[in-house]
């Protein structure tokens, strides 16, 4: 069986195929989704595959784990040195996502407090990184919006994630290719992707807090805008400002930067991707570029 339909990965310090991967039923990933993961794109070079803005990454992995009171098992290298492991023992030569996963351990019985003397349990997994096509991104995505029902810590990247799971099953009975979620008549985030507007020119994003995950791409994305001559602002947005934008765009590590261009049917703006979204994903891939150089620099 290929790597790709059954990964190497690592489960607390032993590599071998997912499908023989096993965690006991008192692990509190699994009983309480006590626990936090991260995503990591690792985009092919003609020197392997490289990890895509790691730095930042594995700087959110340390803030949500020390938000839950987890022990980090790894400092930045022993992380770094794990990732790598698990891009060698899964050779390929496309795009790929490295998921890395920490929870509380295994307990002894369950109980909601957190019990002592447990270590944490580690999971590493690599799997293939599609991209949306050059004829989605053309015409752009639909998307429909839901209230925001899910707990107030939502800046922590927690495996507790049955809210976001109900919202993006949402958005796929409705058609569309993301929910975005409004709380108390404001703009928070989608599923899972950071929420843009434009309007005259000017791009805007929910403020960052407890009340959204600081996507990776947040940060990017206001590094592009300032290459691009964009201007931006972060503050509250209206759901009325969000349903007059000129254009509204999500990111994520796979989607990178994408256009909706209808929202609840309605179309956004002229109903195309506008002039903004095309400046902020050609910054986006000169950015990839920039940074797969580096790799390629490095790998020599």
């Amino acid at each position: 069986m290929s790597h790709e339909l059954d990964p190497i990965v690592y489960l607390n310090g032993e590599w071998g195929p997912l499908s023989e991967a096993r965690i006991p039923v008192l692990d509190r990933g699994f009983i309480f989704g006590d626990g936090v993961y991260e995503v990591v794109p690792l985009y092919a070079t003609p020197d392997g595959r490289a990890p895509f803005r790691l730095t930042q990454h594995l700087a959110r992995l340390t803030r949500s784990l020390g938000k839950i009171r987890i022990h980090n098992p790894f400092d930045d290298a022993g992380w770094r040195a794990l990732i790598n492991q698990a891009i060698d023992a899964n050779k390929g030569e496309g795009d790929a996502l490295v998921y890395l996963h920490v929870t509380r351990g295994v307990a002894k019985r369950r109980g909601h407090a957190f019990p002592a003397d447990i270590t944490p349990t580690v999971f590493v997994m690599v799997n293939p990184l599609t991209f949306p096509s050059a004829e989605s991104r053309a015409q752009g995505a639909r998307a429909v919006t839901a209230e925001d029902k899910r707990w107030l810590h939502c800046d922590i990247k927690s495996i507790s994630l049955l809210g976001n799971v109900l919202m993006a099953q949402h958005a796929a009975e409705n058609d569309a290719l993301e929910t975005i979620q409004l709380r108390d008549g404001l703009l928070t985030e989608g599923s899972s992707s950071n929420v843009w507007i434009v309007k005259s020119g000017k791009l805007f994003g929910a403020p960052r807090g407890p009340r959204i995950l600081e996507g990776i791409r947040y940060a990017l994305v206001e590094e592009l805008a300032l290459e691009a001559g964009i201007a931006f602002e972060e503050r509250e947005i209206t759901e009325a400002e969000l349903r007059d934008a000129d254009e509204i765009m999500i990111s994520s590590a796979t989607k990178e930067v994408m256009p909706i261009t209808v929202l609840d049917g309605a179309p956004v703006g002229d109903g195309q991707p506008g002039a903004v979204y095309a400046a902020l994903y050609d910054a986006y891939q000169r950015a990839k570029a920039r940074e797969l150089r580096q790799f390629s620099a490095r790998a020599e």
